[in-house]
Formats: structure tokens, C-alpha cells, sequence
């Protein structure tokens, strides 16, 4: 048994169409121009936004440092007793971590604060954080 198969030349396909080949090209230029300019969209353009930023990052990140220090005071405390998170703490996860070189008390323990009341502490953490 044998399977024969004809080519009917129609005239309506061209291996290479125009819009086609406009197509990839357009594909292509993008993609060289987003090699040549990746990473500055995510850049600010103005001071101002790049300190807004900063500021930004840095409080989201003494947040991360406040709920690692609670959950490291978490699981050095025994069954029983109440774990006790610091001021300190948070401040030396932010410069561990995050190699912060300067970290205020009031900006450790604001953030200290909002992470102890939203994972409710209030039941088995003691914090100096509201001195």
C-alpha cells in the first residue's frame, strides 16, 4: 500500500510574504531594543522618586526584619514561656540581612510595632517596642 500525495499549486500561498517577514522583523527589533534598555524602566527618572523609593524599600524591609525576629524569638522560646522580641533584634536582622549600616530605634520599633499587633504577639510574644 502506498500513499501518494499531490501539490496543487493554487497561487494564493508565498513562503515568503511580506507581512510576514515585517512581522518577525518588528519581533526582532523589539527584542534588541529590550536587551540594549533592560532595567531602566525600573530606575526613577527624578530624585525625588528614587528617594521615594528608597524610603519605600527600606521600611518594607525593616518590616520583613521585624517578622524574621519575631519568628526567630518564636522558635528559641521554650513550650511554655512567652517569646521575647527586641528593639535590638530587629535592628541587628535589618544589618545582618539586609546590610543596613545605621538602623534608628524609633524606625525598629515603629516597625516592630505594626508586625507584633498584625500577628497577634499578644498571646505569646513580649516586646519592648511600646517603651
Amino acid at each position: 500500500m502506498t500513499i501518494t500525495t499531490r501539490v496543487v499549486n493554487t497561487g494564493q500561498m508565498r513562503p515568503h510574504a511580506p507581512g510576514g517577514l515585517l512581522f518577525v522583523a518588528l519581533g526582532l527589533i523589539l527584542v534588541a531594543a529590550g536587551y540594549i534598555w533592560r532595567g531602566r524602566v525600573l530606575r526613577p527618572l527624578s530624585a525625588k522618586r528614587a528617594q521615594a523609593a528608597g524610603a519605600r524599600d527600606r521600611s518594607r524591609n525593616l518590616l520583613r526584619s521585624a517578622d524574621m525576629a519575631i519568628a526567630e524569638a518564636r522558635r528559641r522560646a521554650a513550650h511554655d514561656e512567652p517569646a521575647i522580641v527586641t528593639v535590638g533584634d530587629v535592628t541587628r536582622v535589618a544589618r545582618r540581612h539586609y546590610g543596613y549600616l545605621v538602623v534608628e530605634r524609633e524606625e525598629a520599633a515603629a516597625a516592630l510595632r505594626r508586625r507584633y499587633e498584625a500577628s497577634d504577639c499578644w498571646a505569646d510574644c513580649v516586646t519592648d517596642a511600646f517603651n
